[in-house]
């Protein structure tokens, strides 16, 4: 009788770099990034750099290694400056530094967030090394020079996860495959429903500097970052000084980040602190927190003000009134929470006293969807991998 031997082949584990660039690459994929981290299928790699491993942003690196991630590599990899040539060389920079990573690392899959620049020259030694690329957040619309990096991410890229149905469309439209994208809902979003983290009224008053903020009254949250394709920044920075002082609120003000234009409005922030401008002195000014503190403040906060993205997306799914300023979110889907106004001072000052007297907001699910993070881990375990892209013509 003959003897049959059967092989059993084990499967080999998918591995997935994860680049963090700065604490909202990580604040927002943190559920993900757990989930990716157990899953026994997958090894997680993680690269840390950018604003991530600075001093000034208070070094976040620690915050992801006391949560139980390992950091497989760091990336020394900005140039300081503030400006467009500064940001320019950082993406350069960057691409040099991640492309050793990359080699060393050798990934089966690159998974990258959003449109930051960094993320443009992590995309582009990806795909010249011939790896398969995953884009989270492609296809929205913004007003900055971040929407034609998050275009360019998305036509470097192999495996779309889009956050709401028009930006599944525009993806489709720039060529992409529609069975390659996934319209899975917001991390961001999702983060801020499984959050249950009670609220920490020492979180920001012991970190920062200015008013001791008391969170037992109502206080305002401001977040205005620079506008890399406008000249105005220091000037808007300080009409936004001078009308929260005006209104005489509490206000918990985050330090802007690092994209060029940045050094323009931390000196209009320094000056307008130090000079004795300020009349009311009602301001703390944080330059970060921790993740899940940052939304135990939003769902306290009365209204958010400022450019943020936290505005249009968080803030939707918790109902926080909205002021958003300028050009930065232009074009975003956005929820009823949202009241948009330029950069004049007296329709700021307008706006925040009509959204404050409004009050919270219903619950917006625009980019609310359940399990958006093991969606994302399913489609990543289990789709065929690729590297050589073809243009998908819909007509043809």
């Amino acid at each position: 009788m003959p003897h049959f031997v059967i092989f059993i082949m084990k499967s080999k584990k998918r591995t997935i770099c994860f680049p963090i660039m700065n604490r909202v690459h990580y604040a927002r994929q943190k559920h993900l990034l757990t989930l990716l981290q157990k899953n026994p299928k997958i090894d997680l790699q993680l690269v840390v750099g950018g604003t991530a491993l600075l001093e000034k942003y208070e070094r976040f690196f620690p915050t992801i290694e006391e949560a139980g991630f390992t950091v497989h590599d760091a990336l020394y990899n900005v140039i300081e400056g503030g400006n467009h040539i500064t940001m320019a060389k950082t993406a350069g920079v960057t691409a040099l530094e991640f492309a050793n990573s990359l080699q060393k690392l050798n990934p089966d899959i690159v998974l990258i967030r959003g449109d930051r620049f960094e993320q443009l020259a992590i995309a582009m030694v990806a795909a010249y090394l011939n790896k398969t690329i995953a884009h989270i957040e492609g296809g929205d619309v913004t007003g900055t020079i971040d929407e034609s990096v998050r275009h360019a991410i998305t036509k470097l890229s192999h495996i779309h996860f889009v956050t709401n149905e028009d930006a599944r469309k525009r993806v489709i439209k720039m060529g992409e495959n529609p069975k390659m994208v996934f319209n899975v809902g917001s991390p961001d979003v999702e983060f801020v429903a499984l959050n249950k983290k009670k609220f920490d009224p020492d979180a920001a008053n012991k970190k920062g500097a200015g008013y001791v903020i008391d969170f037992a009254k109502p206080f305002v949250v401001v977040m205005q970052h620079p506008v890399t394709t406008e000249h105005s920044n220091r000037e808007h920075m300080e009409t936004l000084l001078e009308v929260i002082d005006v209104l005489n609120m509490q206000a918990v003000w985050f330090w802007p980040n690092s994209d060029a234009g940045t050094n323009e409005m931390a000196k209009a922030i320094r000056v307008y602190r130090e000079t004795g401008k300020l009349k009311n002195n009602k301001i703390r000014f944080v330059t970060d927190i921790l993740p899940e503190d940052f939304l135990g403040l939003l769902r306290r906060s009365v209204c958010l003000i400022g450019n943020s993205s936290s505005g249009i997306k968080e803030s939707s799914y918790i109902g926080v009134p909205v002021v958003n300023i300028g050009t930065r979110q232009r074009g975003r889907l956005r929820g009823p929470n949202v009241c948009d106004v330029g950069y004049g001072r007296k329709e700021i000052t307008n706006a925040i006293k009509s959204q404050i007297a409004h009050g919270p907001y219903a619950q917006s699910n625009l980019y609310y969807k359940p399990n958006t993070s093991k969606k994302i881990m399913d489609v990543l375990t289990k789709i065929p991998l690729h590297t050589q892209k073809q243009f998908y013509d819909a007509t043809s």
